[in-house]
């Protein structure tokens, strides 16, 4: 074996890889993974990628199909932020997120957006804020499903406000935001990819960016962030990160990673992650330790949210 494996590695990739998505095709992170696997192919002598869209359960069964994946390289995890919420979410999985995966690299930061119905009269953070607390009835806010991005922001808004909202979820964005547009619900956080297009044609009324600071272009420039609006500190953006199961050689980790960080070099990834209102990541977290450090501090920082908020998905 101690022989076999550095062979393996000099010989990697020899065959297709394939690359879980623990969501469901054409959704963000669907979009993000089929973007950067193409940019990855170039980097791994052009082998075939193949996306392998394992939904269900707040993405926990496609990350539990990775975990059980044989460690050889060919089977890899795209998935986003779930990846920190679901050990708080799912208090009895089949893994454990810490110990069960070789961590790759994180990929991109996705800014969320807090936008509410047209026909809401306050115009902005301050205004809003008067208009919730006089909301006797209560304020519905809207999300995609439990585990989905949405919903962790909507957790992390009532938190930081120190409020309660009425959540209401769908079976996905598209739903949701349709019934914004409808006026059935109030507020929906969710992320630039899925809400910019309704922002720029001003169908929805948008009061803040998550991020620590503004945001880029037309759309967004005369936005102000959350944190300067009056929460402090507050920040969410939706994260995604590329994983292999426990035990994968380390010459193979190695390789992938390598690839990973120039395919995050690539310039039509980073125009296509930029036409998404998402930011490639740069930063130290694109290395094995620092990746597997943030995201043990993001279950830190969301199993306190998500505690306090007394929602699990089991």
């Amino acid at each position: 074996m101690a022989i076999a494996s550095p062979a393996q590695a000099q010989n990697y990739p020899s065959k297709p890889i394939t690359i879980i998505v623990p969501f469901t095709a054409g959704g963000p992170t669907d979009k993000v993974a089929r973007d950067f696997s193409e940019a990855l192919r170039k980097q791994l002598g052009n082998v075939s990628v193949v996306i392998d869209n394992s939904a269900g359960a707040g993405s926990s069964i496609g990350v539990a199909k990775a975990a059980r994946s044989a460690a050889d390289g060919y089977t890899l995890l795209l998935t986003h932020i779930g990846m920190s919420t679901i050990p708080s979410l799912y208090r009895k999985l089949s893994f454990n997120v810490l110990n069960d995966f070789e961590f790759l690299g994180i990929i991109n930061d996705v800014p969320m957006t807090l936008i509410a119905r047209p026909t809401l009269e306050a115009n902005n953070y301050s205004e809003l804020s008067t208009w919730m607390n006089a909301q006797k009835n209560g304020v519905n806010l809207g999300n995609a499903g439990l585990g989905s991005a949405s919903h962790l922001c909507g957790l992390m808004l009532q938190d930081a406000m120190k409020t309660q909202m009425v959540t209401i979820p769908y079976g996905g964005t598209a739903p949701a935001i349709a019934d914004l547009l409808g006026g059935q619900i109030d507020l929906l956080c969710d992320q630039t990819t899925n809400t910019t297009t309704q922002i720029s044609a001003k169908k929805v009324k948008v009061y803040a960016v998550t991020t620590p600071q503004r945001l880029e272009g037309d759309v967004y420039k005369d936005v102000p962030t959350l944190d300067e609006s009056g929460l402090k500190d507050f920040n969410v953006t939706i994260w995604h990160g590329l994983y292999a199961p426990k035990g994968t050689p380390q010459d193979v980790l190695t390789k992938v990673n390598e690839a990973l960080k120039a395919a995050l070099k690539d310039p039509e990834f980073i125009q296509r992650q930029k036409d998404l209102g998402a930011v490639v990541a740069t930063d130290a977290r694109v290395n094995p330790a620092e990746h597997k450090a943030f995201v043990a501090a993001e279950i830190e920082k969301w199993g306190a949210v998500i505690k306090a908020a007394g929602q699990y998905a089991d």
